[in-house]
């Protein structure tokens, strides 16, 4: 079984226009959960789901602005450092996604610059 557990930066495809998003996922056994942000207005969501061997599914629903809910399929690679698939809302809207794991430590970085950022006490 894939461990999905970590940092994914990924892209979802809605009528060709693309939207990434950053998503934090925990794995507990086969159960899925987590956040994602997308680069859009919609902003920030919260996702459940499941992986069984390399394939993945998953719920998304936006804390905020839209009242849908995004069921995602896909797969994951072998080394576990890609997935991609397919999201749907209902027959007429649908399209593609993928991400890669990411080996940022994205927090550390965010660290970093606010501590450059700000002035030294003296």
């Amino acid at each position: 079984m894939a461990n999905l557990s970590g940092t994914w930066l990924g892209t979802y495809w809605q009528q060709e226009n693309p939207t990434r998003f950053e998503a934090t996922l925990i794995q507990a056994g086969n159960s899925l959960s987590g956040n994602i942000l997308d680069n859009n207005y919609l902003g920030e969501a919260t996702l459940s789901g499941e992986v069984i061997g390399r394939k993945i599914s998953f719920t998304k629903r936006y804390l905020i602005g839209s009242q849908y809910i995004i069921n995602y399929v896909g797969t994951v690679s072998e080394d576990e450092n890609f997935m991609q698939g397919e999201w749907r809302i209902n027959r007429l809207n649908s399209g593609i996604w993928e991400a890669h794991k990411s080996n940022e430590d994205l927090m550390f970085e965010l660290k970093n610059i606010l501590s450059e950022q700000l002035p030294l006490s003296l």
